[in-house]
């Protein structure tokens, strides 16, 4: 079963999830700040991490991104602040959910269990190189994409976008990150180039436009099971 590590200077907090998620069957560990769940993961290997945003000595984000440097560990963080900048920022370093306090430990436990779910898959998906989502399929390995069967004539850019997008899906992305990721850190673009490509790819991939989700005043996402 999972190994989850709850994060959180409320015990009480830390006491309810532990309760819930070792009652669904889930080994669980615990620590009181940002610091030392990035010292036990340098340690240790866990399935999932349970962070809370606003911690003593090391903020959760902070932590998240400490973490990420050397572990490929999901994430869902826990806090107070609820406002669409506080989520998007959590989305843009990659974190996998954001559950708003209060919030009911039933859907936390929810919550849990779409993203290891998630995530397995993911890791089958990587190893294979191949993503499908509905009527479309994305052979990384392969370079080839097609769109209910048909294979899809797109430009190199387009395939390097769509790529960089599924690889990262679900995960916000910045125009100036794309445009370092896709084009490169010497490219003398701006974020008009990208606006521009995202607009080609969306008529290359059809009804399959869908999955990829324009972040206002931000970037986009490839937003997909």
């Amino acid at each position: 079963m999972a190994h989850i590590l709850i994060v959180d200077d409320e015990i009480n907090i830390r006491k309810v999830v532990r309760e819930y998620a070792e009652f669904e069957g889930y080994d669980v560990t615990e620590a009181e700040n940002g610091m030392e769940a990035v010292n036990l993961c340098h340690i240790n290997d866990y399935d999932l991490v349970i962070m809370d945003v606003m911690m003593p000595r090391l903020d959760g984000y902070s932590a998240c991104k400490e973490i990420r440097k050397t572990k490929n560990i999901p994430f869902i963080m826990l806090s107070a602040r609820g406002e669409e900048y506080d989520k998007l920022f959590g989305f843009e370093i990659g974190v996998d959910d954001y559950v708003v306090k209060p919030f009911s430990p039933k859907e936390l436990m929810a919550r849990i269990k779409v993203v290891l779910k998630r995530n397995t898959r993911a890791e089958e998906e990587a190893k294979s190189g191949r993503y499908v989502f509905e009527g479309l399929e994305v052979d990384i390995s392969g370079r080839e994409v097609y769109v209910n069967g048909q294979r899809a004539s797109m430009t190199p850019k387009e395939y390097d976008l769509l790529f960089f997008l599924v690889k990262n899906k679900n995960i916000a992305l910045s125009r100036d990150r794309l445009l370092e990721e896709v084009w490169g850190y010497d490219f003398f673009g701006d974020d008009r180039t990208v606006d521009t490509h995202i607009k080609m790819l969306r008529n290359s991939l059809g009804e399959y436009r869908k999955f990829i989700v324009t972040l206002r005043g931000m970037g986009y996402k490839f937003e997909a099971l």
